[in-house]
């Protein structure tokens, strides 16, 4: 699928101007239903559908393992995922009746209540990591991302352990480029305990509990966290390592994974 689109523009500098050819990112809709009833149109690249759609369902606590999914249908021209589980989640009625705009990429919409974090399970890992990894992590983000370099629009996140980057996804938005990972999480049976979130997008208290319930103990980010994001993060025991760029890294929470 092509995700860009090219277009002519006149690129004004102080005392000049030119006409140049500039790349943009193409947006497409999914619309993501869940037992015949739609939960939400979102926005992407409109790739790797049926990740974004799991990880969606994952992170906003319709779905809790692959297991819980009796089918799924993707069609990638309409745009659209068809999922079903095996039984009714009885919270999944109440979730409908508690989307909330958010601080995300173009007002995104979630379903869960910022307490729902503090109702996650405690995150309990013995990793230990060190920052100068963190780092080499970030620049090896940076790297993978082709798109981003061509058209300064898409954000990216990663899922890496101490051997390195596992599997890399990007998309317009920072919320899809995450639940794309959590998707290929679920859909490949990864244990999550001992691995790396990594983004670079901010980490927000959406995000932060997008990482929560996922059950990753440390993020990685190359922007700056919120204060509600590292109070629930010390809270529920995720690692907060952010503004990971120009050779440095700070960790906001839980710093004894990281030496």
């Amino acid at each position: 699928m092509k995700v860009i689109e090219t277009l002519m523009v006149k690129r004004f500098r102080e005392d000049s101007s030119e006409e140049v050819e500039v790349s943009l990112i193409k947006e497409a809709p999914l619309t993501i239903s869940l037992n015949n009833k739609e939960v939400v149109t979102l926005l992407c690249l409109g790739d790797h559908i049926k990740e974004l759609a799991l990880g969606f369902l994952g992170s906003e606590g319709f779905i809790e393992r692959f297991s819980d999914i009796k089918s799924i249908k993707v069609d990638e021209e309409k745009g659209s995922a068809e999922v079903e589980t095996v039984a009714e989640n009885p919270l999944a009625a109440g979730l409908f009746e508690r989307r909330t705009i958010t601080s995300g990429c173009g007002k995104g919409s979630t379903f869960y209540n910022v307490m729902d974090a503090f109702r996650c399970k405690r995150i309990e890992s013995d990793i230990k990591i060190q920052a100068a990894y963190l780092m080499g992590l970030m620049k090896k983000l940076h790297e993978n991302s082709e798109l981003y370099r061509d058209t300064r629009g898409v954000h990216n996140a990663a899922l890496a352990d101490l051997s390195g980057v596992l599997v890399f996804r990007e998309d317009i938005g920072r919320h899809n480029a995450v639940d794309k990972i959590n998707g290929y999480s679920l859909l490949n049976n990864i244990n999550l305990s001992d691995k790396v979130l990594v983004t670079t997008g901010r980490v927000s208290s959406e995000i932060l509990i997008k990482a929560g319930k996922m059950g990753v103990p440390i993020i990685l980010s190359r922007s700056v966290p919120t204060a509600l994001a590292v109070s629930i993060a010390e809270e529920i025991g995720i690692t907060i390592a952010g503004f990971a760029r120009a050779g440095n890294v700070s960790i906001y929470s839980h710093r004894e994974r990281v030496v």
